[in-house]
């Protein structure tokens, strides 16, 4: 029986995250961020993530070889630890001289990541906007106080919050300003509750309406002007401004990755020392090691402009099975 798991990470953005369309969008911006198309709330693409984590394993293992989309210049594909975790495809020839592609698919499935709390400026400094389903959804635990609605039984009125620390008069987030519903304590899956992070904006957390999410999300993303140099004068080029948006830094987000190992046959420490250096002893190992190094080469554009760091603060939380199975 193959190998079949599910895992989570809580990410933090450490600098504005741009993942761009592509081309230019009539709008606010000129260069605007991917989003999903029912709710218009930004995420982060699986596919981006996947390419990046590929590439900074593969730097780790000391072969680029296996970082692009052909793996030519791989010897033994099928038995490549970058190779077996994230597919590969290997151009050759047959013994009658024909034309070949060898091909595997990888046996990591990543998921796009989902903004779970969102920085934003009120009068009580910088807070944390979620929803209760978005936490809910990440295992979190919700649980009412001082007169507030039940997190399950009653809804949240669209023009109302619930903050996770006492407080009585209206609240801005940036341009609105909601009325105070009471207050809700949250507690983190055991795997992030230790987190620095979380313990620092976990008494700062706002819960807001589904329906207004993506409204205060979107009104407070960051906004960068740029221009291009004339490198013959050294200057601004004319007519070359151009703005482009990014998810602020601070933004918290969830990414699932599904382990479905059908092949079974990683290679074995035992007959790979660079794999005994590296201490890898499964595909998780693998795309957890390139996911830390998002922290230090991001991901998404701008990257020489000081975008995409992109910090993991915990997991991988193993989600059991039973919880993805809904009964009638």
């Amino acid at each position: 029986m193959a190998t079949l798991a599910r895992y989570r990470y809580l990410l933090m953005t450490l600098d504005p995250v741009h993942i761009g369309t592509g081309g230019y969008r009539l709008g606010r911006v000129d260069n605007s961020i991917v989003r999903e198309p029912g709710t218009r709330v930004p995420k982060i693409p699986g596919t981006a993530i996947h390419g990046a984590v590929r590439s900074y394993a593969a730097r780790l293992y000391e072969d680029l070889n296996a970082a692009g989309k052909d793996h030519d210049g791989v010897a033994d594909p099928a038995n490549h630890p970058i190779c077996y975790t994230f597919g590969y495809t290997k151009g050759g020839e047959s013994e009658t001289g024909e034309e070949k592609t060898e091909a595997y698919s990888g046996v990591i499935n990543v998921f796009d990541a989902q903004i779970l709390l969102f920085p934003v400026h009120s009068m009580c400094g910088p807070v944390w906007v979620s929803t209760r389903q978005r936490l809910q959804d990440a295992a979190f635990k919700i649980n009412n106080a001082n007169g507030a609605p039940h997190p399950e039984t009653e809804p949240l009125e669209l023009g109302t919050c619930l903050t996770s620390w006492r407080r009585n008069d209206p609240l801005n987030l940036g341009w609105l300003m909601l009325t105070a519903g009471g207050q809700a304590t949250l507690t983190a899956p055991s795997a992030w509750e230790t987190a620095s992070p979380w313990q620092e904006v976990r008494n700062r957390l706002v819960l807001i309406s589904e329906a207004l999410f993506s409204q205060v999300v979107n009104s407070n993303l960051e906004i960068r002007t740029s221009v291009s140099i004339d490198p013959w004068r050294g200057a601004a080029a004319e007519k070359a401004l151009f703005t482009y948006e990014a998810l602020p830094r601070a933004t918290f987000l969830v990414l699932d990755i599904v382990l479905d190992d059908y092949r079974q046959d990683f290679p074995s420490m035992d007959k790979n020392e660079k794999l005994k250096t590296l201490n890898w002893k499964d595909p998780g190992e693998v795309f957890t090691a390139g996911l830390e190094l998002l922290a230090w080469l991001g991901v998404g554009g701008m990257g020489t402009r000081g975008f995409g760091r992109l910090a993991r603060i915990g997991g991988p939380e193993k989600i059991e099975w039973s919880q993805e199975v809904c009964h009638e």
